[in-house]
This record gives C-alpha cells, structure tokens and sequence, in this order.
C-alpha cells in the first residue's frame, strides 16, 4: 500500500489538464491501487489522478456505503448529460474542510477503460453521476470552487494559504 499525497487548492498544478492513459499497463494498474489506498485513506469517494500530481486522464470512484465497490475509469468521456440539473453540496480532497453548492447533470453516460483496459459504458445517476462529472473536471484542469462566485473563491483560497502556512510552521 503506498499513500500519495493530493495537491491542495489553489496549487497551480491542480489546474493541468490530463493527457489520455496510453497502456493500461503495471505503471498504470500500480497507480490505481495506490490512488484507491490514498482515496479509502482519506475518506473520499472519488480521486483524480491530477490529484496526486499524475496528469493522466484516470479516475477511481466508490460511493458505496461499504466502501467496497471501487469504479476505476481511464479516459472518460461523458457522451450524454440530462438537461435536468440538481444542485449538491460539494466537496472535495484537495480543498478540505470546504463545502459548497454545484449545479450538475442529473444523470449521465460515461464510456472509459476500465481497470483492466476493457471499454465500458456507464450510466450514473445521483451521487455517482456528480461524483464522475466532479473527477472529470480534476482532468479538466477545473477544481469545483471555480463553479463559485470570485468572493467565496478568494475567502477560500485565503484560507487554505492560511491553512499551509500554519501546517508549515508546525
């Protein structure tokens, strides 16, 4: 098992986007146990590999309750969004301790690679369906305090500084 450590907001490299996973080989499965280790550890339900500092499009998500359901997604591409859209309350391992309000897809269609290079399409509702498209943004280059207003953004991104420099002197 090997932790890795996530990025924190509003370092800039959470905003690279990804380039496409070209084998799904032991490197890459490798990743995949180590990014499901750090998620469980961290108690997420979803990590990017931007996340870790690896610019790859690669996901693992488990929003079971048992924690026993990991979904790894490599190169996902969301091919149908529903117009309906509902707004959850947000978080996410590279702004921790921050909640917030994000308008999303209700339900949506998702083809990738999973864990063992085979291609898969998904259909996700509710929390899985914000969970793919919240990761899929980590890919993007786009953390979710983007979706919020310039004000809530900058009081976040004052705290966290705060929050590094504290943990720095410590």
């Amino acid at each position: 098992m090997s932790l890795l450590p996530i990025l924190c907001y509003p370092d800039p490299k959470l905003n690279t986007v990804a380039r496409p996973v070209q084998a799904v080989d032991a490197r890459v499965k490798q990743l995949i146990a180590d990014m499901l280790d750090t998620m469980y550890d961290a108690n997420g339900i979803g990590l990017a590999a931007t996340q870790v500092d690896v610019h790859e499009r690669l996901i693992v998500i488990d929003v079971s309750e048992d924690r026993n359901q990991p979904l790894v997604l490599i190169n996902p591409e969301i091919t149908w969004a529903s117009p309906e859209k509902q707004l959850n309350d947000e978080g996410c391992l590279s702004v921790p301790g921050i909640y917030d309000g994000v308008e999303r897809s209700s339900s949506i269609k998702v083809t990738a690679l999973d864990g063992d290079g085979k291609s898969r399409t998904l259909e996700a509702e509710g929390i899985l369906a914000v969970c793919i498209q919240h990761e899929m943004d980590h890919l993007l280059g786009k953390v979710f305090v983007e979706y919020l207003s310039p004000l809530k953004r900058n009081r976040i991104k004052t705290k966290m500084l705060k929050a590094r420099r504290d943990t720095e002197r410590a």
